[in-house]
């Protein structure tokens, strides 16, 4: 959100690091003050008061629900992220005054329908991120992409798949919300929607084939019907963070992997991996530059960090992909 989001963020409650600075903090340069609590932050006169973590199961710690309460008791609209909803929470509900709004993100959409794997007809391009884990920066990476491709001038969108997508874009779909029958018919029915009217569009990846708790991949990979795959890696990872038995095979195998999954042996078009986002927001400058230029040594293929660096070399690779014979 501080990374991406055009609204106006007026402050971030954060106990740990009350009186810090985000740049200092995060390398991001918005100047907004980082408060211990919810009074604090009232002082800013914000409208808006945006759930800014996941934790396993929905579930808000105590303290956290206490401040969520005491927002909406003050006339905040919420931005809800977690799998638990609110706008009709018995402690949430009393409390709403007219005009006042809980957007509870993660809702299955209405009316939806079976993957049919339409998106293949679609004349635009089709860029889905995919990874060797979750949480590396599929998102950011689809981002900074479409960024790139709008200062190009094309028509580009970036489609959201996941709560902070979907708070930065406005629009999207919450995929782990949908029941797996008809998350490929969801995907497909937001890029059928958006892929009409762009040249290129930019879909947020989730998950990875390598995890064995992701189901999210899949139905991306089937309701996008992408034409082109960047792979998103941390640099230096090894294993599945969560699941240390799970090795990361070598980049050139889950490259070939995504591949074959794509094409499904032919049963949908070719989706070549073109290019790897590279995550080296751990590493030093220098650091970056060297496993950049491993990864490409490896593998035959451009890569770059996204958010460090730019998406321009990974758009070029698409477009240069995209190019008549």
């Amino acid at each position: 959100m501080l990374r991406y989001s055009e609204a106006h963020i007026v402050a971030v409650i954060d106990s740990e690091c009350a009186g810090g600075s985000i740049p200092a903090l995060t390398g991001i340069p918005r100047d907004v003050p980082i408060v211990a609590s919810l009074r604090e932050a009232l002082r800013y006169q914000p409208q808006i008061l945006v759930t800014g973590i996941a934790p396993p199961g929905g579930a808000l710690p105590e303290a956290w629900w206490q401040e969520v309460k005491g927002a909406v008791a003050a006339g905040l609209c919420i931005a809800n992220g977690l799998h638990t909803p609110m706008a009709e929470h018995p402690e949430i509900k009393p409390l709403l005054r007219e005009g006042q709004w809980v957007w509870d993100i993660r809702r299955e959409p209405p009316n939806l329908k079976l993957g049919s794997g339409a998106a293949r007809e679609l004349s635009c391009l089709r860029v889905l991120t995919v990874g060797t884990d979750m949480a590396i920066g599929k998102m950011s990476a689809a981002i900074e992409l479409h960024r790139a491709a709008k200062r190009h001038g094309m028509r580009s969108a970036f489609v959201a798949s996941g709560q902070t997508g979907i708070m930065i874009a406005g629009d999207g779909v919450p995929l782990d919300a949908v029941r797996v029958d008809f998350a490929a018919g969801a995907v497909e029915e937001v890029v059928l929607r958006y892929g009409r009217e762009h040249e290129i569009l930019f879909i947020e990846g989730q998950g990875s084939l390598l995890n064995p708790a992701s189901t999210a991949t899949l139905p991306l990979i089937r309701g996008s019907q992408p034409t082109h795959q960047i792979l998103v890696h941390r640099a230096g990872q090894t294993h599945i963070r969560t699941y240390p038995h799970v090795p990361i095979p070598p980049l050139t195998e889950v490259v070939r992997l995504y591949e074959m999954v794509a094409s499904a042996a032919g049963a949908f078009a070719p989706a070549p991996v073109v290019g790897i986002a590279l995550n080296t927001a751990h590493l030093s400058d220098a650091e970056a530059q060297a496993a950049i230029a491993q990864v490409e040594a490896q593998t035959g293929l451009p890569c770059t960090d996204a958010v460090r660096y730019g998406a321009e070399k990974l758009l070029d690779a698409v477009l240069k992909d995209s190019k008549p014979a």
